[in-house]
């Protein structure tokens, strides 16, 4: 049985805005996947999600103003983001959960351990980040003078494809780049609140560096580490790191995850 035939793709009325989400596969413990800024479920994860759903059951979704979701009067923050999937986990019945972040996604996967403790069974983080010098050098000096001229094309027109709507795309960048340059380092103390169990994953040529990464590993209870060749997104298949299509790492990684949640 190819379980990740099982999808439905819904809506769901979440804190004021219009929830899109998908689910996958079959299992008990779900594993929920956030994918990164600017991003949407297929060009974050659309490579690797029917390795991880061909296991379990997988619910993938789109945050506040991205993809099929709707925006709010509000900024975006990572506080939010983490309420709202919550939201979305509570509306679906389900009590406990595993969840996976990429970049931000991975940011927000740290806040639902922080202040939702009660709903996340195991995290992972990829490529995620507590403090600000856990990006390279000049990452936020960048970050002021980026438009969305310089956002990958294919996120752009991955995102056009589900809402063909150019003043939505412009204001999704927008928040995405306010949330980044107002960006604010989180305690230690805050890091070693979360019991979860935690797989902390990092390229080697990432925007966050493996240090920080590492750091991240040994301040959670029972934390782990893998680092993993390539750039930002690439062992995911992420559409903006451009991995040739015959390439494995998509199902290293798969394997890499599933073992860890098996544990």
């Amino acid at each position: 049985m190819n379980n990740h035939k099982t999808t439905i793709g819904q809506h769901a009325a979440i804190n004021g805005i219009s929830m899109y989400y998908e689910i996958h596969g079959e299992g008990n413990m779900p594993l929920v996947l956030i994918h990164g800024g600017g991003s949407t479920i297929n060009t974050t994860f659309g490579r690797i999600l029917s390795l991880l759903s061909a296991h379990g059951k997988v619910i993938a979704l789109e945050l506040q103003a991205h993809g099929r979701t709707t925006d709010r009067n509000a900024p975006e923050t990572f506080e939010q983001d983490a309420d709202d999937v919550a939201a979305l986990l509570k509306h679906l019945h389900i009590e406990k959960a595993n969840i996976l972040g990429f970049s931000n996604g991975g940011t927000t996967t740290l806040q639902l351990a922080i202040r939702h403790p009660q709903l996340v069974n195991k995290i992972i983080v990829i490529a995620g980040a507590y403090k600000r010098d856990g990006f390279l050098p000049g990452f936020f000096e960048g970050m002021q003078q980026v438009t969305i001229n310089h956002m990958p094309a294919i996120l752009k027109e991955e995102f056009l494809k589900l809402t063909p709507d150019e003043t939505r795309l412009q204001a999704m960048f927008e928040k995405d780049k306010a949330r980044m340059i107002s960006f604010k380092d989180y305690s230690d103390e805050t890091l070693k609140s979360i019991k979860a169990a935690s797989l902390f994953i990092v390229s080697d040529k990432d925007v966050i560096t493996v240090e920080h990464t590492q750091q991240m590993s040994l301040l959670t209870e029972g934390g782990q580490l893998a680092v993993l060749p390539g750039v930002h997104g690439g062992f995911l298949g992420a559409m903006e790191s451009d991995l040739p299509a015959d390439s494995k790492m998509p199902e290293l990684t798969a394997m890499l995850i599933r073992e860890f949640l098996e544990q």
